[in-house]
């Protein structure tokens, strides 16, 4: 067979496999889609389809197609950490920044350092550390890793629960908002490369510059002109933070933050996160599973990332009742708001897949970070779902 038609083949089984699974076994009410295709990238990986059908596998993704694969998923993973950027309300969380700030800091801060404890007892056995990572790094992307909340992920949940466009909703958007900043932040410390301190000052100041006259000229178009003015900057800036050494993802996200979202209007904001979801992620999800490994032992992983899942989701909700106390919220309140904060998968990938391709974690942590995102993620509908029940039923009977 040609190289084209096994690309294709490649193509038809990333994309046909994972919606069939998701369709004939009704996961919708667990999982939106884009977790059942994460799932399938990782049985489509080495360590389970690899390990099975290993001529099969070695068939299909062979080197030349993995290779073509991973130029869409770079594409795709820009497009979508860009939009993830744009969609940031930052003036709203300003206008209620006591109770955003109060709320955020703790949602992300206990978790952290509940993260981080639990970086610290993988640690004591090796094999969790990357060649490149010092300690501090592989502590603190851990740490950030149980406290991340998936932005896009969360409004999809949110919009099937009924309650993005309700108060609540618009509440955690803030809240997940803001953590989303302190995620980048924390990365582009970990990221800091003082053999590159000079490249990467140049690079903070030309995007200051060039993000305010981007700013003015966008102003000044049309919407037309809008979007292939704003894909160009988006590229300009990947490429930049990459030379600089900060990772090109994080020039992605930079590139959208300082950007509008209502200069390309919210529908068509919407309609675009759902085009790249659908025609393109599913090949950033298998190249993610591409990069699992299980060298230490399946059961060693799952123990692992069981030990980070407890970090995450009982850092989280801790973090939120404490806030909730605060604040004067209802405990059902506070803990609708932090199991909706649960939701970690694709950016947390994101984020792993980048102290992965910085050698700050091995293959082995990688893939107990990349299941506990998925079971974070998973347990946020049905848990989440009686408790916004309850809490509609309550604002019914106040009005």
């Amino acid at each position: 067979m040609t190289l084209t038609e096994v690309y294709l083949i490649a193509l038809l089984i990333i994309f046909a496999l994972p919606w069939l699974a998701w369709r004939l076994l009704r996961l919708d009410y667990w999982a939106p889609l884009v977790v059942v295709q994460i799932v399938g990238g990782i049985l489509l990986g080495p360590g389970v389809l690899g390990a099975a059908f290993p001529e099969y596998y070695a068939f299909v993704f062979r080197p030349e197609v993995i290779q073509s694969l991973n130029g869409v998923a770079w594409w795709a993973v820009m497009l979508f950490v860009w939009v993830a950027g744009i969609e940031l309300d930052l003036a709203t969380a300003w206008k209620h920044r006591a109770e955003t700030g109060i709320t955020a800091s703790l949602a992300l801060g206990v978790p952290l350092l509940a993260g981080a404890g639990a970086a610290m007892i993988l640690l004591q056995w090796p094999g969790w550390r990357g060649p490149e990572g010092e300690t501090w790094q592989v502590v603190l992307g851990l740490g950030m890793a149980c406290a991340v909340t998936a932005l896009p992920i969360l409004i999809l949940l949110m919009d099937k629960m009924g309650i993005l466009r309700r108060q609540m909703g618009q509440r955690v958007l803030r809240y997940a908002s803001l953590d989303d900043i302190a995620i980048w932040a924390v990365l582009a410390l970990i990221l800091l490369d003082f053999a590159r301190i000079g490249r990467q000052a140049v690079f903070v100041i030309g995007f200051a510059l060039t993000a305010w006259a981007v700013r003015r000229l966008m102003e000044r178009i049309n919407i037309e002109e809008r979007w292939p003015i704003a894909l160009i900057w988006l590229i300009a800036v990947a490429l930049a933070a990459d030379w600089s050494g900060l990772h090109y993802m994080v020039g992605a996200f930079l590139a959208g933050v300082v950007l509008e979202a209502r200069w390309f209007g919210e529908e068509a904001m919407d309609r675009f996160r759902a085009v790249v979801l659908l025609t393109v992620m599913p090949v950033f999800f298998l190249s993610t599973g591409l990069r699992t490994a299980w060298e230490g032992g399946g059961l060693i992983v799952f123990g692992a990332a069981l030990l980070l899942l407890a970090a995450a989701v009982g850092g989280k909700l801790l973090g939120v009742q404490i806030a909730g106390r605060i604040l004067g919220w209802t405990r059902n309140e506070a803990s609708l708001i932090g199991w909706l904060l649960q939701t970690k998968a694709l950016i947390m990938i994101i984020f792993a897949n980048i102290l992965l391709d910085k050698a700050i974690i091995t293959s082995t942590t990688f893939t107990a970070l990349l299941l506990m995102a998925v079971m974070s993620t998973m347990l946020t509908t049905p848990l989440a779902t009686p408790l916004a029940k309850r809490a509609h039923a309550r604002m019914d009977d106040e009005a």
